[in-house]
């Protein structure tokens, strides 16, 4: 079978069978590029040893290949062709599945929550809307992504919000507020160098009556100096990058990594862990590390995440040494994606291409 002739499969269609138990994918990519970043339960089969671990790959499953961007992947199908077994390729590879999208929706305090799913980066944004209004917090470059899903209920995006300054991925909320006609809220402890209204403890949005989206910490500091949450009602907390799922926010992103993970530790113990137990955590992001699903929110209640995170249940001297001592690679290009999204850089060329590779803003 010639490539021309290898089906492909784009990575939304991807998106829906991870974790579907007859999927078998296929990363021929080298050893040291699959350990950096790969998606979830993939195999690695290095290309040019792929024929000789031949009789390794399941014929009855469903094979997908996948490389950095298909040229790879394609030369992997061919070989299994040989062999009598069929396969797809990852349309775009794993550059296209950075920009891979799903979204899942849920009630909460009388709100519309959709959580938009940028899959191949560990990326969560989220559109939260009632009656006519929506507000949307941590938007990705992909504007249309947002629109889309305010058209679909029939919202107009009023206001636009980032938990924090981005260093993994270049944010969207700039664009996304100016292209909506809406209001851009951020937190003044950040160094933006661009207009916006500033938050302060206490502030709430009424999306409608007797539906507020309040802002309740305006300075949960640590992974970065103005790390903010939002919450609606007792049932939903938008925590950014300071409580994930599978750990907590790095600390060492500005260089201050011993006072950041004090910081930290009073931000989780004084404003987080004291909230009730059954209200749900929304993150900022996910780690390869957490399974995700088609149709169910990448989310937890924090009463879960008390049993389940370690580091919570330490004190403060020995939440420190462990935050620090933890810490892994530092996101890529984060540095310059940080002066993008302060306003201090203009993106020179293919902005997308600054962001491939997964976040590393939780500490491992």
């Amino acid at each position: 079978m010639t490539s021309a002739a290898i089906p492909l499969i784009s990575g939304s269609d991807l998106a829906t069978r991870l974790n579907t138990a007859n999927l078998y994918l296929i990363d021929v990519r080298e050893p040291d590029e699959v350990e950096a970043w790969s998606i979830s339960g993939a195999h690695n089969y290095p290309l040019e040893l792929l024929e000789s671990r031949i009789d390794e790959i399941p014929r009855d499953h469903d094979l997908v290949v996948v490389c950095a961007k298909g040229t790879r992947a394609l030369k992997g199908a061919e070989i299994l062709a040989e062999y009598g077994l069929a396969s797809r390729v990852l349309d775009g590879g794993m550059g296209a599945w950075s920009s891979t999208y799903d979204h899942v929706t849920g009630e909460f305090a009388g709100a519309t929550v959709v959580q938009v799913r940028r899959r191949g980066k560990g990326c969560l944004s989220y559109v939260i809307g009632a009656g006519r209004r929506a507000v949307v917090i941590d938007p990705s470059l992909e504007l249309s992504q947002y629109f889309d899903v305010a058209e679909q209920y029939g919202w107009t995006i009023t206001h636009v919000f980032d938990t924090h300054l981005h260093a993994d991925h270049i944010s969207g909320a700039r664009g996304l507020a100016g292209a909506a006609g809406g209001e851009l809220w951020l937190n003044p402890a950040e160094p933006f160098r661009f207009d916006f209204e500033p938050l302060v403890d206490g502030k709430s949005l009424e999306l409608t009556p007797g539906v507020d989206l309040k802002v309740s910490s305006v300075s949960v500091p640590g992974h970065t100096e103005g790390s903010t949450m939002y919450q609606l009602a007792e049932e939903a907390i938008f925590t950014g990058d300071t409580l994930f799922l599978e750990s907590v926010g790095r600390p060492d992103l500005a260089d201050e990594a011993v006072d950041y993970a004090h910081h930290l530790y009073h931000s989780l113990h004084e404003r987080v862990l004291p909230l009730n137990d059954e209200i749900t955590v929304f993150p900022a992001h996910f780690g390869q590390g957490v399974e995700v699903y088609s149709g169910e929110f990448v989310a937890r209640r924090l009463g879960s995440l008390r049993n389940a995170l370690p580091a919570l249940a330490l004190d403060e001297k020995s939440f420190v040494n462990w935050a620090v001592a933890n810490v892994k690679d530092r996101p890529g290009n984060y540095q310059q994606i940080v002066r993008i999204n302060m306003g201090q850089d203009v993106p020179d060329g293919d902005e997308s291409a600054l962001e491939v590779g997964p976040n590393r803003c939780a500490i491992a």
